[in-house]
């Protein structure tokens, strides 16, 4: 350390320091002299003028400490609120120091809430920086509240709901029923559903009439519900019968049950009604061969006893003994089956020919 550099520290209680840190010069004092050990700075020789000098270290801002008490202070004291509310002097202004750092606040104008024109206090104010109003709504606004525009956002919705679902990305019922899930599902029940419809769908069955005996005699109470007869004048017949017939069920796997079983029979030769029947609701079982006789009422009216029809059923019903050879003629006729069938939409139709048959009634030797 340089021990005989001469003091330049300003005094504590002297003359104002200058605030210009950057033009201030170093002035010599009456106390530069002075040391720690004594006045004068002779004690010591030269190795005990032991002081400081203020030009060895860095001014970093305000010297310290603080002048303090009432000294060069204003009337009425300090208000250490007078830098920032403005109202009164400032420190920092005072010993004719400028702060540029802050700059008073000019109170705003007031306007009143319930009135245009400003306070007295106010000056006047041009709103030059307002920007002028625009339009209210645009077109596809105006176009959005109508009922057409109302049917777009409800179809666009539609149409993006539905491509939404084709991507797999959302489902019919909230994260339920997605594309491809519901792919599966339809695809499941489709199968289930033909596998159930293979087993419960009735099939037609397939029928036939017996060969030997095609007619057989009416028994009980439909033997007593027509009288057997035949007349020339007028010329008709009637008389009951029973068809013989078999329906096979080996395509079904449930029972078969009909509803009703329409029969009509005609003349092979003339192709003239001559009978019909119905056998009413009937339950056959599956995969198995049933013998069915099926209820005819066979009743003819001609205008004479000439008429081709009534005559070739009178010679096959006629008693044998009225022949020369003994037989009597045999019957020829078509026999229609419509079938209505429980399961099955619509009617079914099937028929058979018998061309000689029995007549299944034989009439006294003084019949007509």
């Amino acid at each position: 350390m340089d021990y005989d550099r001469k003091s330049t520290v300003s005094s504590f209680y002297g003359q104002k320091g200058s605030m210009d840190h950057l033009n201030h010069e170093a002035r010599a004092r009456g106390d530069d002299d002075a040391s720690f050990y004594g006045g004068g700075g002779q004690q010591g020789g030269a190795n005990s003028r032991a002081g400081y000098n203020r030009n060895s270290f860095f001014h970093t801002g305000r010297e310290e400490p603080l002048k303090g008490g009432d000294e060069e202070a204003p009337e009425g004291g300090w208000d250490i609120y007078a830098d920032f509310n403005n109202a009164g002097p400032r420190y920092s202004n005072f010993g004719g120091q400028q702060n540029h750092e802050y700059q008073p606040i000019a109170p705003s104008p007031r306007y009143d809430k319930f009135s245009d024109r400003q306070s007295p206090t106010s000056g006047n104010v041009e709103l030059v920086t307002v920007p002028a109003l625009g339009a209210e709504w645009q077109k596809d606004e105006l176009r959005d509240m109508t009922k057409g525009g109302r049917r777009e956002k409800k179809a666009e919705g539609r149409r993006a709901h539905w491509q939404q679902w084709r991507r797999n990305e959302r489902g019919m019922c909230g994260h339920y029923f997605k594309f491809r899930f519901t792919v599966w599902l339809l695809f499941a029940l489709c199968c289930a559903v033909g596998i159930i419809l293979a087993f419960t769908i009735p099939r037609v069955p397939a029928w036939n009439i017996n060969d030997n005996t095609p007619l057989a005699n009416a028994t009980g109470d439909w033997k007593d519900a027509i009288p057997a007869q035949f007349s020339r004048a007028p010329a008709n017949f009637s008389f009951p019968a029973f068809a013989n017939l078999q329906v096979y069920t080996g395509g079904n796997f449930l029972p078969l049950k009909f509803s009703h079983v329409y029969a009509t029979v005609y003349d092979l030769n003339t192709d003239r009604q001559v009978g019909d029947g119905d056998l009413g609701s009937y339950t056959v079982p599956a995969k198995e061969y049933t013998q069915i006789q099926l209820p005819l009422n066979f009743s003819y009216v001609a205008t004479n006893d000439s008429d081709t029809t009534w005559k070739n059923w009178y010679d096959a019903c006629k008693n044998k003994a009225s022949t020369t050879t003994g037989t009597r003629d045999g019957l020829k006729f078509r026999l229609e089956l419509e079938m209505r069938i429980n399961g099955l939409i619509g009617s079914r139709r099937t028929s058979t020919t018998v061309a000689s048959a029995n007549c299944p009634i034989e009439l006294a030797i003084n019949a007509a």
